[in-house]
């Protein structure tokens, strides 16, 4: 459960009218454009990681407070302990310019995490899971420049380097992981393109995204590093079918290439998370292409609480593989909290489904997070 402490503070804001100054300071009933900053403590837990303890921090911000339409700049940071060793430093920017004129996405992630592996593919067993440390560093930057009405092409970079051990000798992951089960390291040279005619780029209610990256790793380090590509696509539609009632739908595809024989199952798309599919752990299933599509129900009860509803379906498969029978179903609930009515920012709380594998309880998991999975 991600941030859960986050969630019972906004509750106790609300619930203590002691706290009514603090709430009106922190989750302001105004709905004009306005710059905002929110610290939380975060303490939770999750199938993944545990129980959570930490910070986390959100500041939304208009380079143009005056212009209309210019779009709402995001920069989101945590600092998180866990008690299954989940361990990370998280800071991601998007960043508006001016009229909208450029776009720039930053990513920097410091991890040291210990998560199960179940093997590779669609068809894994929970009894084979395997503990595994994980240890890296990565950061990345895209700038993207709109070069007709809502078009938008661009370059980018990212480096990735990842190591692995083995904590539980003689599982699975010693014995039928690739050669570069000990890891390794690439740089992602991009080219990046979406188009976006969506109303508002954090909870719209109308309008298309489509975004497209191409990255090519060169044989930057040799050894058993990474050469090859990796291609995805992330399409997403809205939908305002009354006042109070939205329909989201989403499509995400994945294709990794390998150009030596390291195979780098680290950089491998994987079902699961808080976003697409979820309910699963991710990892639990990894293969070099993805698959996935989701459709979100979205009602706002009052301008402060909502609740959606989610299905959907999606696989992993090794190259010209893919099989309809093998897709998985994915469905669930979730609620949610505006704590910035003017930007729509939100507190996210879903419980998703997955399938019911033989000999196995049925897969699920419960997540709060910020802001919403699409």
């Amino acid at each position: 459960m991600k941030f859960l402490f986050s969630f019972l503070l906004l509750l106790t804001y609300i619930l203590v009218p002691a706290q009514t100054k603090l709430l009106k300071k922190l989750f302001p009933n105004d709905t004009t454009r306005h710059n905002s900053f929110l610290p939380v403590p975060a303490l939770g837990y999750s199938q993944e990681a545990g129980f959570q303890v930490g910070l986390a921090g959100i500041f939304s911000f208009y380079n143009e407070i005056k212009n209309p339409v210019n779009k709402a700049s995001t920069v989101f940071t945590n600092f998180i302990y866990s008690t299954k060793g989940q361990n990370r430093i998280t800071l991601k920017s998007d960043i508006w310019t001016k009229g909208n004129a450029f776009h720039i996405i930053g990513d920097v992630r410091i991890a040291r995490s210990l998560f199960d592996f179940y093997g590779l593919g669609n068809q894994t067993n929970f009894a084979n899971k395997d503990k595994i440390l994980q240890k890296q560093l990565r950061f990345g930057l895209e700038v993207e420049k709109e070069f007709f009405k809502n078009l938008y092409l661009g370059l980018g970079a990212e480096f990735d380097n990842q190591k692995f051990e083995d904590v539980e000798q003689g599982g699975i992951f010693s014995l039928n992981a690739p050669i570069d089960r000990n890891g390794g390291k690439a740089v992602f040279l991009k080219f990046t393109q979406f188009y976006d005619t969506r109303n508002n780029s954090i909870y719209p209610d109308r309008g298309v995204f489509v975004r497209s990256r191409v990255g090519y790793a060169p044989d930057f380090f040799g050894d058993n590093n990474f050469k090859g590509n990796h291609i995805d696509v992330d399409f997403r539609t809205y939908k305002k079918l009354s006042n109070k009632l939205i329909l989201g739908f989403n499509v995400n595809l994945e294709k990794l290439n390998y150009a030596n024989n390291v195979e780098a199952f680290y950089f491998q798309p994987q079902i699961g998370g808080d976003q697409m599919m979820r309910g699963y752990y991710l990892g639990r299933y990894r293969a070099p292409n993805l698959v996935a599509t989701q459709a979100e129900l979205r009602y706002r009860i009052i301008p402060r609480f909502g609740i959606v509803g989610f299905a959907g379906t999606g696989t992993v498969f090794n190259n010209k593989q893919f099989d309809a029978k093998y897709l998985k179903p994915n469905y669930g609930i979730g609620t949610r909290f505006f704590f910035d009515l003017e930007k729509a920012l939100s507190l996210r709380i879903d419980y998703g489904f997955g399938e019911k594998p033989l000999g196995e309880k049925r897969i699920s998991g419960f997540y709060v997070a910020l802001g919403e999975s699409f």
